[in-house]
């Protein structure tokens, strides 16, 4: 009991900003001396800090306003994409304090380098951190494939050529370790900070390939294998050209990054989205009807996926959210005239490309929120 009410009153100052020991007790209906006895073992922990009397003008005596530590645990994210490689740091408050990129090709590379690589940049940005008072509570990494539900092995990743990859041996073992698929992360960031989504939603996102996670009722979907969500390699036209994953047809073919560009008569590279958006937006045409296409084919994929689940809404994430102003017109017209029931809203995401990364950071920083104990008896 006490584990759980420590964690009802970091979720509560957390979620409001600031709150005094009187308005913790109003929030989770405990007594103010039962939630001054918490706080007071929150602030020795580190995990809260006390900012002076709340302002004037209230009745009574001011109480002294709480509010989360800017020191302290801090979650580590980190994103293996098949073009690049991303670690961030977020601070309890939810705020990124240390962040770093690196440009690299890592389809078909070995696991092994791969990982020393990311393993640099997580040291890299903790030291970021320490400079500013953070220790990190844990790592999260968010991978473009299959990941076996609660291990840290990546089964298939079509799009790096990876097979039965343990992250866990091949990651810094000081930290706690969780392993899981970008687009899962990607939806738990929109859920979190992206305040457009309801409680029920698929969320889909594209960069070189094209995943998709369910939450529903607040809760990811995740299927009993973990492996729940590989939209783009559901058949779209099952006698299309043949996809990474062995099969043919794949949606990835049609709406992912690289056969966008190769329809848009364009070449891989860097920052290739911002380019067809640029095009798009000044008419070229066989770009928009690049865009066209794979608005089509997604809303083919998503029919399926729309008329067996009923989310409340469907939103695009990651590249898709910069691409939708030309994806959404045939996008919608497939769903509209497709769907069985009634029209299911498509709405762009709040938090876009950066979803995976902050999703993972985010969800180390939950962690601690739900179990303060844990960490502070780590610490």
């Amino acid at each position: 009991m006490r584990r759980r009410n420590l964690s009802r009153v970091m979720h509560a100052v957390a979620t409001q900003g600031t709150l005094s020991r009187a308005a913790v007790a109003s929030h989770i209906g405990l007594t103010r001396a039962a939630v001054s006895t918490l706080v007071d073992e929150l602030i020795r922990a580190g995990l809260l800090e006390e900012l002076g009397p709340e302002r004037p003008g209230r009745v009574g005596r001011p109480g002294s306003a709480l509010a989360v530590s800017a020191r302290g645990p801090a979650g580590i994210g980190a994103e293996v994409g098949v073009d690049h490689l991303a670690v961030c740091a977020v601070d309890l408050r939810g705020e990124v304090r240390a962040r770093t990129v690196r440009r690299v090709g890592n389809r078909g590379r070995a696991p092994e380098p791969v990982l020393a690589d990311l393993a640099s940049l997580v040291r890299e940005v903790a030291r970021e951190a320490a400079q500013e008072g953070l220790r990190p509570a844990g790592l999260a990494v968010a991978v473009p494939g299959l990941v076996a539900r609660d291990t840290h092995t990546v089964v298939r990743a079509p799009n790096l050529d990876w097979h039965d990859a343990d992250l866990g041996a091949l990651l810094p073992s000081e930290l706690p370790l969780t392993v899981d698929n970008e687009a899962n992360f990607g939806a738990l960031a929109e859920l979190w900070l992206g305040g457009t989504a309801p409680a029920d939603f698929l969320h889909v996102s594209a960069e070189i390939g094209i995943g998709a996670a369910l939450v529903v009722d607040g809760r990811l979907l995740r299927g009993s294998r973990g492996f729940a969500g590989e939209l783009g390699h559901v058949p779209v036209w099952p006698e299309g050209p043949e996809c990474t994953c062995g099969g043919r047809g794949c949606l990835e073919q049609y709406a992912g990054e690289e056969a966008v560009l190769r329809a848009a008569g364009l070449a891989p590279g860097a920052d290739q989205v911002g380019v067809l958006a640029e095009r798009a937006a000044a008419g070229d045409a066989q770009v928009r009807a690049a865009l066209r296409g794979a608005g089509t084919a997604l809303g083919i994929a998503l029919t399926g996926a729309v008329n067996l689940l009923d989310p409340r809404a469907v939103v695009l994430g990651g590249a898709l959210s910069r691409l939708a102003p030309w994806l959404l017109p045939s996008l919608e017209g497939e769903l509209g005239h497709r769907i069985t029931g009634p029209s299911c809203g498509v709405v762009v995401s709040g938090v876009g490309s950066d979803g995976p990364l902050l999703g993972a950071a985010h969800a180390v920083v939950r962690a601690v929120l739900d179990d303060p104990v844990g960490v502070a008896q780590g610490s």
